[in-house]
């Protein structure tokens, strides 16, 4: 599929995020980055439940499985162990026990057979699992606040879908079709509820939380309700091809495939994502994390689809990771990020070096180098 300048290009990239994050490895292990503070990451160690803290220990299992290099393996697993301090927080921990356990353990429990990555891939599981709304038919994704009870038990957000292939994990390894079921009606549920008809979707669903009905929105990390967060939009794509390919839910691949049309559509001006893709001219701020999340998701749409349709998909994902290693990277040794221009959310107007837009960066070019196994 890919043509010879592609595959050249791709050899190229690997070569320098080799070069350069074998250094920031050694010098960031033990850290817990969600970002660099100037040129240098910060470290989350202190918020150890951080939604964002499996990203670097999956940066490095990611390098580790391509290059066999035992410092990845060493950053990896000091991350993974680091990381159980999280359990002991068990109040503060929400539906984004995947985004942590799934990139920090699951690699060391499917390469090495580790045991203790397998417990804490369970101990998450049965978290997520304990957020499920049977009445409702979703997960809940986030706690609420002291004296504010309740106030969040009806909220699903989209962002939530990257989290189920930790249920579906769990259902395979127990032959315990709970989580499996848990994880499809949510999955179900997002369509209806976050899903608009031309495939833009909704950051935060507000549900009446006894029946499940949609009973509001809110523009979340976006510019506002109503408008289109380009990660969140990201999340669709490769959130619900990464339920098709667990479940086999034709549904999931079709609105996988409608996410990514809106996507494509709304980025290929200069294949450089907008935060919001429904938001003003100005101020105007980019989250190149968004393109790289959705290049990920449309890599693995372009895997499934017939033939005559892979194009579209292989197309715009390398538009988006051409473009934006071209116009964001940072190749210097001196720096530890290696993707600029990302934002976390519209309303702060910060354009950031973000931890998970390295590390979608680093997995599409592993997808593409034809490395195995898929994290998620």
């Amino acid at each position: 599929m890919l043509t010879e300048a592609q595959k050249i290009w791709v050899d190229e990239v690997w070569n320098k995020l080799d070069g350069k994050l074998e250094a920031v490895s050694g010098r960031s292990r033990g850290k817990f980055p969600s970002h660099t503070d100037q040129s240098t990451h910060n470290d989350m160690i202190g918020a150890i439940h951080c939604w964002t803290n499996g990203f670097w220990p999956g940066i490095n299992w990611l390098m580790y499985v391509g290059t066999g290099k035992e410092g990845y393996r060493k950053t990896a697993e000091t991350g993974e162990k680091l990381l159980d301090a999280a359990f002991e927080s068990y109040e503060d921990l929400s539906h984004d026990v995947g985004f942590l356990w799934k990139l920090a353990s699951w690699p060391n429990y499917r390469l090495n057979g580790n045991r203790e990555s397998y417990r804490r891939l369970r101990k998450a599981a049965d978290c997520l699992m304990a957020r499920y709304n049977p009445a409702g038919e979703y997960i809940r994704a986030w706690n609420d606040e002291p004296g504010k009870e309740g106030e969040k038990a009806g909220w699903t957000i989209i962002d939530t879908l990257m989290n189920l292939p930790l249920l579906y994990w769990a259902s395979d390894v127990t032959k315990d079709p709970r989580f499996r079921y848990a994880g499809m009606k949510h999955a179900d549920k997002a369509i209806s509820s976050h899903v608009r008809g031309d495939g833009s979707v909704r950051h935060i669903a507000v549900h009446d939380a006894d029946s499940g009905e949609r009973i509001g929105e809110s523009g979340g990390q976006g510019y506002g309700a109503g408008s289109g967060w380009s990660r969140g939009q990201a999340w669709a794509i490769y959130g619900f091809v990464l339920s098709f390919l667990h479940t086999g839910k034709e549904a999931y691949l079709n609105t996988a495939k409608q996410a990514a049309h809106y996507f494509i559509a709304n980025v290929c001006g200069d294949w450089l994502p907008k935060c919001d893709f429904r938001s003003p001219e100005e101020p105007l701020y980019y989250d190149c994390s968004a393109g790289l999340c959705a290049a990920c998701g449309m890599l693995e749409i372009a895997k499934i689809v017939p033939e005559y349709e892979k194009k579209v998909y292989l197309h715009g994902a390398f538009r988006l990771l051409e473009t934006i290693e071209k116009s964001c990277a940072d190749w210097s040794d001196a720096d530890d990020f290696i993707i600029g221009k990302s934002t976390v959310r519209y309303q702060r107007g910060q354009n950031l070096n973000i931890i998970y837009a390295d590390y979608f960066f680093a997995e599409a070019i592993y997808k593409l180098k034809g490395f195995e196994p898929l994290f998620w």
